[in-house]
């Protein structure tokens, strides 16, 4: 009786857990392809992010990231040991595609980790762990070397929208989400 009394509830946990199982890894394949829209929407898109202006987002409106150590052209990304949790990169979708307004050429290269990263013009795309919400923005200008993209799909590095500049961003704050260097628009 007691063998009976110890096996009921630890089948009952053995398919609890079995059912969770199923739960994490539906999410965890939906995590590797954060730009996987499944038809249903442009992987990068535009929006409107405060004081940083129209920048893109990737499909679930997460801000877009360059990373200067990033060449155009390089088959990996730059960003590897401790900048990869902190910078995840961008996942590229089998079939990506550009929302209204947006251009450049889509491609991918090898993340940290050998997935596949999504490129625009060559250059690997990255979102910021700080960012949590859809209206984060705060990676622009972290470390001088991080800059959110235009429509153009060229980096940002003065804030309201203009692009192309190589200059700093004019007297950010800084961050208090901390970090070392970002700044908070």
């Amino acid at each position: 009786m007691n063998k009976r009394a110890v096996a009921v509830p630890m089948l009952a946990a053995a398919v609890l857990a079995l059912g969770g199982c199923g739960t994490s890894s539906d999410k965890a394949s939906s995590d590797h392809s954060p730009g996987s829209t499944g038809g249903s929407g442009p992987v990068l898109k535009l929006a409107t992010k405060g004081k940083v202006g129209k920048v893109l987002v990737d499909s679930s409106g997460k801000t877009v990231y360059f990373y200067d150590l990033d060449k155009a052209g390089e088959t990996t990304s730059a960003c590897v040991g401790p900048c990869v949790p902190l910078w995840p990169s961008v996942s590229a979708p089998a079939n990506p595609t550009l929302g209204p307004g947006v251009s450049g050429t889509l491609g991918t290269v090898k993340d940290a980790n050998g997935g596949s990263q999504l490129t625009l013009n060559g250059h690997p795309l990255y979102t910021y762990s700080l960012d949590k919400d859809a209206e984060d923005a705060y990676g622009p200008g972290y470390d001088h070397i991080w800059w959110v993209v235009d429509a153009r799909g060229a980096k940002v590095t003065t804030m309201g929208g203009s692009s192309g500049s190589t200059s700093s961003p004019g007297s950010p704050s800084p961050s208090s989400t901390g970090g070392g260097g970002g700044y908070n628009y």
